[in-house]
């Protein structure tokens, strides 16, 4: 027997449900903030990820399924959406026309990692970018919709925000920071001991306890901000306040990826663990013009679908469609053919299967569905269906030309 690989996963019945309940809801909400679909390839240049996620992020230096194709090109399977979004909206020339461009995109990402619950190294991530407009007030929007998907699916949440400065308050920020770990890298873990060097902002994303216990008393980015990138951030406080949407400042909220800039956001939620990240996101101006485009500033998240599917439940069943069935092979024969005359407004199951009617009635309710359409040997000779409504248990006869 072939087995999926380690770390990959089939959905089937309810976890199939709820992905597509997941999906569907989130769509449904994007579209109301005006966002249209975009899809993007599974297999990218590995230079785009290097460029735009950043050789220093675990995703890239540890992470990618990354290899060399036939053609001789350096590929990889994406790790996240975003950077393949952008490089479309590059490659596409978007960047050149000018106003507001807005997608959400839905699919499988790849990252090599150690497989637990809720991380797969198959997995799937719902997104939205936002190009064009460089205003806080699209970053309350984004959050804003993030709420709103997590409401309408019922996940309990905790939003939490920082500011991760711009090209003008952060260098000065990474001196200070630097000179701050180098005075305590000897506590400090191998990695963080790394990005030192490579991307000392990193750092303050470390998990191990030890580290976070020294980051205490680090310089916070927060206190060292530019006049702008103050005002925005104390602008997107105050529509979050105004809005009533409660929130937490985490001046060690960083991200994974090297593109972000201004403001950052995490909605993380204890009933999957410490925790633990479900969504994410924040603002990436640099992102465009780092990938060739003209200079846009852009926003957006993702969240993780397997890290929210076992906090879902779904929408209680509703029986839907016609189940049609006979005991006589004629009878199949006859309800084959009217099948897909019914299936212009009905959703159609035909059961090939010659069997009684109490056989039948049971898969029918197991198929949850809304009438039997049955053909006995008096329906045969008649010319006639017998027909329940499993939900009103109402019962008649009808002609086949009826129907």
């Amino acid at each position: 027997m072939i087995n999926p690989l380690r770390g990959m996963k089939d959905l089937i019945f309810e976890d199939s449900s709820k992905f597509v309940h997941i999906v569907t809801t989130a769509i449904a909400i994007a579209k109301k903030y005006g966002y249209s679909y975009i899809e993007t390839p599974i297999l990218e240049e590995t230079l785009l990820f290097k460029r735009s996620v950043g050789d220093s992020s675990d995703i890239v230096s540890k992470e990618m399924y990354q290899f060399v194709d036939k053609g001789d090109n350096d590929v990889c399977m994406r790790p996240e959406g975003t950077a393949g979004v952008v490089r479309a909206f590059v490659s596409n020339k978007l960047d050149r026309q000018g106003g507001n461009f807005r997608f959400y995109y839905h699919g499988s990402m790849f990252r090599y990692e150690r497989p637990q619950k809720g991380r797969l190294r198959s997995f799937h991530q719902f997104g939205c970018e936002s190009f064009g407009e460089g205003s806080v007030y699209e970053d309350f929007m984004i959050i804003s919709m993030m709420k709103d998907i997590f409401d309408t699916l019922n996940i309990g949440f905790t939003i939490k925000v920082n500011s991760l400065g711009c090209t003008t308050c952060m260098p000065p920020y990474k001196e200070s920071l630097v000179s701050f770990l180098t005075n305590i890298k000897e506590e400090l873990c191998e990695d963080c001991n790394r990005r030192i060097d490579t991307n000392p902002i990193r750092v303050l994303d470390c998990k191990n306890e030890k580290c976070q216990s020294l980051l205490v008393g680090s310089p916070k980015l927060i206190d060292n901000l530019c006049g702008e990138c103050d005002s925005d951030f104390e602008k997107l406080k105050s529509l979050l306040d105004d809005s009533k949407i409660s929130y937490e400042i985490d001046t060690n909220l960083v991200r994974g990826l090297d593109y972000y800039n201004k403001t950052a956001f995490e909605f993380v939620s204890s009933e999957i663990g410490s925790q633990s990240a479900i969504a994410g996101g924040g603002r990436y101006d640099k992102l465009v013009e780092y990938l060739d485009g003209r200079v846009t500033p852009a926003v957006g998240f993702a969240l993780g679908i397997e890290r929210i599917m076992d906090l879902v439940h779904l929408p209680e069943m509703q029986r839907e469609g016609l189940y049609l069935c006979s005991m006589e092979e004629a009878g199949v024969d006859i309800l084959c053919k009217i099948s897909n005359k019914l299936r212009a407004s009905h959703k159609v199951i035909v059961d090939y299967n010659t069997k009684g009617l109490k056989s039948h009635l049971k898969s029918a309710d197991k198929a949850m569905a809304r009438a039997i359409y049955f053909i006995g040997g008096d329906e045969l000779n008649n010319g006639t269906v017998w027909i329940k409504d499993l939900e009103t248990k109402e019962e008649k006869v009808v002609s086949l030309n009826s129907l």
